[in-house]
């Protein structure tokens, strides 16, 4: 009896032991395809995450305007942005956050910047003087958008520069990412129908600042252009 049952066991035992090997490669080859998966789309989001927009200076290198990203942004500075604009902009200081929408009607200058970047201070002393000599009412509102920087910092860069329109904070990069910059100082004009139509990477000369306004208040699309120095974002 002894005799029959043992070649059946070592048999038996054979059998779940040749299996147990072909598991094991089915399970590591699931497993390897498993984390090749992970492993390409962690690596596709970080290139998609480190990648640029483009959308809107494609737009503009095609002649066409662009729809400006849509913010929600705490307002650290009220300035002075005259009777009319103050008025009508109430309500937003009130509230002491600014979006997009609160924008739309009025042609809009929006300014990157950060208090430890150099090329910043240069533009600052245009924006700020340009500012102050607009005609009353003011046709255009300047609005900062201050990027990867402490409070304290930025207001005294604002003091320094006497920069007397309303400001923004951003503690990172998102909206100013969502706008496809990627660094500072950098200049967006948006018409009154809330279409970007003109883009300054780096610092801006007087003569890309008329232009960009008239581009603003006219709502007519003119393109992308290069400035001064600037500084990538952290």
């Amino acid at each position: 009896m002894r005799s029959e049952v043992e070649p059946q066991r070592t048999a038996g035992a054979a059998e779940v032991s040749s299996r147990r090997p072909a598991r094991r490669r089915r399970l590591g080859a699931g497993l390897a395809a498993v984390v090749a998966a992970l492993f390409i789309g962690v690596l596709a989001f970080g290139v998609s995450a480190q990648s640029p927009n483009t959308t809107i200076d494609d737009s503009l290198a095609q002649g066409r305007a662009a729809p400006a990203p849509a913010f929600d942004l705490a307002i650290f500075q009220h300035g002075s942005p005259g009777p009319v604009l103050r008025q009508r902009l109430a309500h937003v200081f009130a509230r002491g956050r600014l979006t997009i929408r609160d924008l739309r009607g009025t042609p809009v200058l929006l300014n990157t910047w950060a208090s430890w970047c150099d090329p910043c201070r240069q533009e600052a002393a245009l924006l700020a003087r340009a500012w102050r000599t607009l005609g009353r009412p003011r046709r255009t509102l300047f609005v900062g958008l201050d990027q990867q920087d402490l409070t304290g910092d930025a207001l005294s860069f604002l003091r320094s520069y006497r920069v007397e329109y309303p400001n923004v904070r951003d503690p990172e990069d998102d909206v100013p990412r969502s706008y496809g910059a990627t660094g500072v100082p950098e200049t967006f004009f948006i018409s009154a129908s809330g279409e970007v139509v003109d883009h300054v990477i780096g610092v801006i000369s007087p003569v890309q600042l008329r232009e960009g306004l008239a581009a603003a208040q006219t709502g007519r699309p003119s393109g992308v252009r290069s400035g001064g120095g600037r500084r990538p974002s952290r």
